[in-house]
């Protein structure tokens, strides 16, 4: 059964999960069809391959330590640092520390 998506005008919490992230799951807060807004949680260690999505995306640290690869290039967000990627451009992510991220994703038409 999939997760209820918030409504508009409804309050998310984006807090740091704190002590609650070992038992956190990550999901989608919402989605319309031009835009995804998803909450990620990785635990230290975990991560996500190497991929690309058609459309421009932010990645929000919320909290923990994750490397980004991306552009040729490793750097590290720490919580409270956001990236933008342009469409088409490979990334992936490793949490050096149990991690939540804020992803949010423009949806391009097919």
């Amino acid at each position: 059964m999939a997760l209820p998506h918030a409504r508009s005008g409804q309050l998310i919490d984006i807090r740091p999960l704190g002590e609650r992230i070992t038992a956190a799951v990550s999901n989608a807060l919402f989605k319309t069809p031009q835009l995804e807004l998803m909450r990620l949680v990785l635990p230290s260690g975990k991560g996500m391959p190497e991929h690309a999505v058609p459309g421009p995306l932010t990645i929000q640290c919320l909290e923990g330590a994750i490397e980004l690869r991306a552009h040729q290039t490793t750097q590290i967000l720490h919580a409270g640092e956001l990236v933008y990627l342009a469409g088409g451009e490979p990334h992936a992510l490793h949490a050096l520390e149990d991690s939540s991220i804020l992803l949010t994703l423009l949806l391009l038409p097919h």
